[in-house]
């Protein structure tokens, strides 16, 4: 390609750059936002991190960690950003979920929202930022909220309640050995039910996944239990789903 071809092959790249650039200002101007669920697991409790509203209009509120995403933000990106900034932690896995465009959701006017959801261990990420009230409620303490974002901390509930069915992401958040009680506390605070002790112990005992240490618990209030580990192992390389369990 010679010089006068090159220069007119960038000229046209220019003139469409020019035209898309004119089209997609013609767009309607709706802000775009990110909105993090992050879930945790402390004294047998499902717990998330909320802030205190600082709208007038939702004084005494809480809502999600949030804010607007950049003009120039890959919106995971944003996501994690948000996260450090309002927490200071910079270290958690965070799974898009799904947008949230129903289009009264903020008194302001339009905003586009895209919820993040994420489970770590309470005791393994230590808060750094504390602005606004910033703390670890109890998911079913929780009846009202700032925006709609009682919409979005259910909906991010229930994704991870199917997430925890298919893939053994709870298991990060029990100590390295852990008794088949542990183990089912964990999952009665995420699914939010009582589960039959029996029928949960067969479910997990048929999935051969549980590696019994040869101990017990020490210093419980209760009659101790067997210890057991996760065979992450053996899970990887079977790659085995949890699809279809149903407590």
């Amino acid at each position: 390609m010679n010089k006068n071809d090159s220069s007119k092959l960038k000229n046209e790249q220019e003139l469409l750059i020019a035209d898309a650039t004119a089209l997609v200002g013609e767009y309607p101007k709706v802000p775009l936002t990110v909105d993090c669920a992050l879930f945790g697991f402390e004294e047998n409790e499902l717990k998330v991190l909320l802030i205190r509203s600082d709208l007038e209009i939702y004084e005494g509120l809480w809502s999600l960690l949030g804010d607007n995403i950049k003009d120039n933000e890959e919106l995971d990106d944003a996501a994690n950003r948000i996260l450090k900034e309002r927490t200071g932690m910079d270290d958690v896995y965070l799974d898009q979920v799904r947008s949230f465009s129903r289009p009264d959701r903020h008194p302001g006017g339009r905003v586009i929202t895209v919820a993040y959801c994420s489970l770590i261990n309470i005791q393994h990420h230590q808060l750094k930022i504390h602005d606004h009230e910033l703390h670890w409620h109890n998911v079913q303490s929780l009846t009202e909220m700032a925006f709609d974002h009682f919409e979005i901390l259910t909906t991010c509930h229930k994704w991870l309640q199917k997430r925890i069915q298919e893939h053994p992401l709870g298991l990060n958040l029990l100590p390295d050995k852990f008794s088949l009680r542990e183990l089912q506390n964990l999952y009665e605070a995420i699914l939010n039910v009582r589960l039959d002790r029996r029928n949960f112990r067969k479910k997990f005992a048929s999935m051969d996944l549980l590696i019994d240490v040869n101990e017990i618990e020490d210093d419980v209030p209760h009659r101790p239990g067997k210890l057991y580990k996760f065979n992450f192992e053996k899970y990887e390389k079977s790659k085995r789903k949890w699809v279809g369990i149903d407590f």
